[in-house]
């Protein structure tokens, strides 16, 4: 489950998205917590988002059985 708002921000009950867990973990690893409640936070803008479009389409030609690896993008492993 993805919080549209993150939990440090206030999101804990706020609405929520089923996401597949790369999916899930794919997300966080690209944008900070602060992208994801400025600029990501509901479902249509997840979804319009080319790096999130690219892996959705790229996810969903793979089995279901695939373990997918996921990496922190390199802008992100910058902020830290």
């Amino acid at each position: 489950m993805h919080h549209l708002t993150p939990k440090e921000v206030g999101g804990t009950f706020l609405p929520t998205a089923q996401l597949c867990i790369p999916c899930h973990k794919q997300i966080h690893s690209l944008y900070t917590n602060d992208e994801l409640e400025v600029r990501l936070n509901t479902i249509e803008n997840l979804r319009g988002d080319e790096k999130i479009h690219k892996l959705m389409k790229w996810i969903r030609k793979q089995p279901s059985t695939k373990l997918v690896k996921t990496k922190k993008s390199i802008k992100r492993r910058k902020k830290r």
